[in-house]
């Protein structure tokens, strides 16, 4: 039907003169060409993919750049995001609907769609912000309530010049069977195993001539579906920050992409078709920084954002440069303990989101931009085998996990044999002066909602709010000394064994 409305009729007056041989001649060869140029040629699909933005709002306008020159070489470019879109700057965590400049830029760039983060989870924004995106929320393995009022498919199909695009949106789910937010933000929220969903979504795949997986779900994680579904053509992955290159080979002939996180770099993604099948896959990675132009309108709306003098005022100084996250996981432990007046504090490894701050003036933005989760502070006295059960716990048998720690030393024994050097045997616990710990005494302790939420069974009914929020803790020992210096500051040993 299409081929009649674009080419025969515009052709009707001319083929009225023409002899009946020579007009059956003249179309068998019209229908011919256009099968030939519809199914002999190569199609391409271009897509810009990003992951982990984390709100990084002063690197949109260089991402807007390259969006707008990719447009230009290839109108029908997809611009998709594999989530964790937000938190982290608190320019946009803290605007009065949180999250919402992050929103506003994607639409100005002309996003299409996104994967749902465990980031994006934070704060309880994500219904209002859904209501003014102009993208999809794509995400297979969640399944909310009414009441949530969250509007995520779990697939969307997209148009690119004929070409039927179709995309799976997927989420990480922790041991305890939900996404890393705090357990209250996903209340009414039922998830399922990313990697038991996708193959349900085959059929889906047979109806589209690409198939993509939009994975916020991790690299390992990422790689084991590619092993259980070769008819997918392509994964755009987040949540491990994993930078990858041009040069990743294929996972069981699918393409995995991921950047590292806060717009380090951005992939341009090349699928080349025939005949409707994917015979060619490509990857180029682009770095934003060294992006030589800019968008004005975008640059001009991120001014505009970080226009508030709150986030300017000076706390206190910094001596050194705080060159790893773990001294500014400390400082935030020792803030709690101190304005807590605990004896023990731990905050776990992800509490603190930037990995390095420069010596010198310490902001509110500074410190709005280490904790953005507007965790409260809280108490308990629990036992010393509470606190060591806590931290094994939240560990997960992982080095990577291990919370952090004031009031006390922490020694981590790992799996000499294991080549990432990650696996935990065991935990061993000191005083501050390096003495055994007293696992049946009775201590204060002090720690974030999230962390006492995740490892509740720990906790007993001497549980309470200190009615602030760890950030503000934070502020406070920050105002009081004035001056802080954590260069060298390290209270966990670690040993092969």
């Amino acid at each position: 039907m299409h081929i009649y409305k674009q080419f025969f009729v515009p052709l009707q007056n001319y083929c009225k003169n023409m002899h009946m041989k020579s007009i059956r001649t003249y179309l068998l060869g019209l229908v011919l060409s256009v099968t030939y140029n519809a199914y002999g040629q190569n199609q391409e699909v271009h897509i810009l993919a990003v992951n982990d933005m984390h709100a990084t709002l002063e690197a949109f306008p260089k991402l807007a750049a390259i969006a707008d020159s990719l447009r230009n070489l290839y109108p029908s470019l997809l611009v998709l995001s594999a989530g964790d879109n937000r938190t982290g700057n608190p320019v946009n965590d803290m605007y009065e609907v949180s999250s919402y400049p992050v929103v506003s830029l994607m639409n100005q760039i002309g996003f299409n769609a996104t994967a749902v983060g465990n980031h994006d989870f934070d704060v309880k924004s994500l219904p209002p912000l859904m209501g003014y995106s102009n993208f999809s929320y794509i995400c297979a393995n969640m399944f909310p309530s009414p009441e949530t009022h969250l509007h995520v498919v779990p697939t969307k199909r997209f148009d690119v010049d004929g070409i039927q695009v179709g995309i799976i949106g997927v989420v990480q789910l922790n041991l305890m069977g939900h996404p890393d937010t705090h357990p209250e933000n996903v209340e009414g929220i039922r998830f399922a195993q990313p990697e038991n969903v996708v193959g349900q979504y085959r059929s889906f795949s047979d109806s589209c001539d690409v198939t993509i997986l939009l994975s916020h779900a991790g690299y390992q994680t990422d790689i084991e579906i590619a092993e259980r579904s070769p008819w997918l053509d392509l994964i755009i992955g987040g949540h491990t920050h994993t930078q990858l290159t041009a040069e990743e080979p294929l996972h069981n002939g699918v393409l995995i992409t991921q950047n590292k996180n806060r717009l380090a770099k951005v992939t341009h993604i090349t699928l080349t078709l025939n005949k409707g099948k994917v015979i060619d896959k490509k990857a180029e990675y682009i770095d934003v920084k060294t992006f030589p132009n800019k968008n004005k309108l975008v640059a001009s709306m991120v001014d505009h954002f970080s226009d508030n003098p709150l986030f300017k005022r000076v706390v206190a100084k910094a001596v050194a440069p705080f060159k790893i996250k773990d001294q500014m996981t400390y400082m935030l432990c020792d803030a709690l303990l101190a304005e807590g007046q605990g004896d023990i504090c731990i905050m776990n490894n992800g509490g603190t989101r930037i990995d390095s701050l420069s010596a010198g003036d310490i902001t509110i933005h500074d410190i709005l931009a280490m904790d953005p989760f507007y965790n409260e502070a809280v108490a308990a006295y629990v036992t010393g085998e509470d606190i060591l059960n806590i931290i094994t716990t939240y560990s997960r048998g992982s080095l990577y996990h291990l919370p952090r720690v004031a009031g006390i030393l922490c020694e981590a024994i790992v799996d000499k044999d294991d080549p990432n050097k990650d696996r935990l045997k065991s935990i061993r616990l000191k005083t501050i002066d390096g003495q055994e710990f007293d696992v049946h005494k009775t201590y204060k302790l002090v720690t974030s909602s999230y962390l006492a939420t995740v490892c509740k069974q720990f906790f007993n009914s001497s549980t309470h709010s200190l009615s602030m929020l760890t950030s503000e803790m934070l502020t406070q020992f920050l105002e009081k000394k004035g001056i802080v210096n954590y260069e060298g500051i390290n209270r966990l040993k670690i040993t092969e064994n």
